[in-house]
């Protein structure tokens, strides 16, 4: 192959290959995710009418509800409970914080779309990402962490570490 023809073909394999790069790095920031990372899990409500306020619009304390029961439906999937027994006893995930940012208010008989996502695992902690869309517009992000506790008659729930076989099913969703 003459020289020219090799420079050529040498300029346009790089061509591509910075044109792949430069996408496949837009593609993390604007995701914020890897591309190989699994789906949110994604679920949809609709608005009736015991969640709006007096101006009709969802009342903000529904979002916190549609967020635990997100959760739950969330790790149903997964094949566990927020309420388990096991060889000593009971396990429940109690909320230590939650968070809601409304960017546009929905309405009466609006459906929601929601998506529930893990931000990190603690060592006795879980940490999820809502997002909030109605008609493709976002209109709230929230979050929320659970502790794994222990719970025992007449005790304070008590934080203990992730059991193994539960972070092994949530460990490959981050």
């Amino acid at each position: 192959m003459p020289v020219e023809s090799q420079r050529q073909a040498f300029s346009l394999r790089r061509a591509v290959f910075v044109y792949l790069s430069l996408l496949f790095l837009t593609t993390l920031h604007v995701r914020k995710r890897s591309p190989l990372m699994p789906q949110p899990y994604k679920t949809t409500r609709l608005v009736e009418f015991r969640h709006t306020d007096a101006a009709g619009i969802v009342h903000f304390s529904t979002f916190f509800a549609w967020m635990e029961e997100v959760e739950h439906e969330f790790i149903r999937r997964l094949g566990f409970s927020v309420f388990m027994k096991d060889d000593e006893g009971t396990i429940s995930w109690p909320r230590v914080h939650t968070s809601c940012d409304f960017h546009a208010p929905i309405r009466f008989e609006d459906t929601v779309d929601i998506e529930i996502s893990l931000e990190k695992l603690g060592a006795s902690s879980v940490h999820y990402h809502f997002r909030f869309t109605c008609k493709g517009q976002d209109v709230a992000d929230g979050k929320m962490i659970a502790a794994c506790c222990r719970i025992e008659q007449g005790a304070r729930p008590r934080a203990i570490p992730l059991p193994e076989t539960i972070a092994n099913k949530l460990r490959p969703l981050l």
